[in-house]
């Protein structure tokens, strides 16, 4: 039995961050995971040069059952002071659009950063080690592994959501949380693609790899200006994935195609200029021509000139255009997904150090709670700050 004062489960961001700071404060701190090396979801994320934080992330860029609940983790524990960390390190790190931050280099750069903290805090890590059973003793918890026992004092979750599945994601986290009593809320597959049913699929698919700048509206309300891109399989891009979050099936999501351009107006005005032009060929200069080819052979754009249109005609095209509905079959799931939504009950746990309230020593952190960040580096961010927090704590 291999005894220390605090066992973390998962060598992710928010585990390794909570360990390094565990080990600072003195603790013997053990990190297990049971894949290969740590931090594998680090290390693909952001097209492997990780977005690691978002220089703009505040409470509102998240999704949780009590919106009251990150404030207090994201204050103690800020942007700044990630970047701060990473800075004492000498990563060299570029900033990009709406505030995200990447690694010029490589996503290892982060990983290796969070390691030597580890390193130096003292923390040991043990891969390839599959949880098996998880117990409550009078002074902790014992763990059983496929390869060897624990006895912890603390006990401290961070194995991630079910996204990714290659890289080995489980429900472990939502497992234990449900042997020991606490809610786990239903889990879906967040910040992904969407496909589309079979009729719109064949009409979109040669579009794959085509974008267009547009403003994307769930049915709550909730819209993202951004890019959508065709895929063979549906709809992707970064306003996509960041309405993927909002959207329930069965719903349609609305398009703005062009939200930086009055359509009826830019008509009216073509009409007195240039009324011989076919609509085809002026659509085709502000949208990518084999999407309103597309269009006009389905009959959503009629095959005339300008002049030809009638004002009832110039509204329906006008709607149509900055409110294409669309009603997606269904999502890729979480095979692509970056990140799950729902997970533990936030009520379940301190908003200062993620303790769970109705069991002493036992923390949940990072993406197996039921916080959602946006798209952009925020769920990063919150592996931080969470990691932090129950690392002050456990």
């Amino acid at each position: 039995m291999v005894q220390v004062d605090v066992l973390v489960i998962g060598a992710g961001a928010a585990g390794l961050m909570c360990a390094a700071q565990a080990g600072y404060r003195g603790r013997s701190v053990t990190v297990i995971d049971m894949g290969k090396k740590p931090g594998r979801k680090i290390l693909i994320s952001g097209g492997g040069r990780c977005n690691f934080t978002n220089e703009n992330a505040s409470p509102e860029n998240y999704l949780c059952s009590n919106p009251h609940f990150v404030k207090s983790c994201l204050s103690r524990y800020t942007q700044h002071d990630f970047i701060e960390l990473v800075e004492r390190h000498g990563l060299v790190y570029h900033h990009k659009t709406l505030g995200q931050l990447f690694c010029d280099n490589s996503a290892q750069d982060i990983v290796d950063i969070l390691l030597a903290e580890c390193e130096w805090a003292g923390v040991t890590i043990q891969l390839r080690q599959e949880v098996l059973s998880v117990e409550k003793t009078e002074v902790g918890f014992t763990v059983i592994t496929s390869e060897a026992s624990y006895s912890c004092e603390s006990l401290v979750v961070a194995s991630g959501g079910l996204t990714m599945p290659k890289l080995g994601a489980t429900p472990i986290g939502y497992k234990i949380a449900e042997q020991f009593g606490l809610e786990v809320l239903p889990t879906m597959a967040a910040l992904v693609p969407f496909t589309l049913h079979q009729h719109d699929k064949v009409r979109f698919e040669a579009l794959s790899g085509i974008s267009v700048p547009s403003i994307v509206t769930a049915e709550d309300g909730t819209q993202f200006k951004e890019n959508i891109l065709f895929t063979h399989r549906g709809l992707s891009g970064p306003a996509i994935l960041q309405i993927s979050s909002f959207w329930r099936a069965g719903q349609a999501v609305s398009i703005n195609l062009l939200p930086e351009l009055e359509l009826a107006g830019e008509i009216h005005t073509q009409r007195q200029s240039n009324g011989q032009k076919s609509l085809k060929n002026m659509l085709g200069s502000l949208l990518p021509k084999r999407f309103i080819e597309i269009l006009v052979t389905g009959g959503d754009i009629p095959d005339k000139a300008i002049n030809q249109l009638s004002h009832t005609e110039i509204e329906r095209l006008s709607d149509f255009i900055h409110n294409w509905k669309i009603k997606p079959n269904g999502t890729e799931g979480y095979r692509t997904a970056e990140v799950t939504l729902g997970g533990v009950n936030s009520a379940e746990l301190s908003s200062k150090t993620f303790e769970a309230n109705k069991v002493k020593g036992l923390f949940f952190i990072g993406e197996v709670t039921e916080v959602t960040g946006w798209l952009g580096g925020y769920n990063f961010q919150f592996a931080w700050s969470s990691g932090w927090a129950a690392g002050q704590a456990c």
